[in-house]
């Protein structure tokens, strides 16, 4: 699958309210769970002891709701190439909701929506809505409008 391509303001503004598609799903591992908590300082029982999860609420170890979130960097290029600016930034984000426990072993995908477009002083900002999903769910994992900058 390769990704949407999106030319400059003009290719964004004409995208308004798509969905631009989605990506692969990964596998979400024991090992980039523990990883995720060894960076963050977050080893709360429900995502690292495999063993006491499995009497917990979700029957299992689950992914943090942030490790869901922080994949978006790794998955929305394989979903959408935004062309015709030299750099783009993360500026932040509306609203983030977690609906949807991600299971140790799930496979995750992100969906990707433009919502707004917006010029700004040398170049625009877009607000997208990140969906993940885990593979079979009847909800999502994740739902979150997040704000680029994107100069010329």
């Amino acid at each position: 699958m390769s990704a949407r391509v999106i030319n400059g303001v003009e290719g964004l503004k004409s995208a308004v309210g798509e969905h631009l598609g989605y990506s692969e799903y990964m596998e979400i591992t024991q090992e980039r769970v523990n990883q995720f908590a060894d960076a963050t300082g977050d080893h709360q029982w429900i995502h690292v002891d495999v063993e006491r999860a499995k009497t917990g609420p979700f029957g299992g170890p689950i992914a943090h709701g942030y490790l869901t979130l922080s994949l978006g960097p790794a998955l929305y290029p394989t979903v959408v190439r935004i062309d015709g600016f030299s750099v783009g930034v993360n500026y932040g984000d509306n609203k983030v909701r977690f609906p949807s426990p991600v299971p140790v072993g799930a496979r995750l995908r992100l969906g990707v929506k433009l919502l707004q477009v917006e010029e700004i002083a040398g170049g625009v900002q877009t607000t997208m809505e990140f969906t993940f999903e885990c593979e079979g769910a009847p909800k999502p994992s994740c739902v979150a409008e997040i704000i680029f900058r994107s100069y010329v």
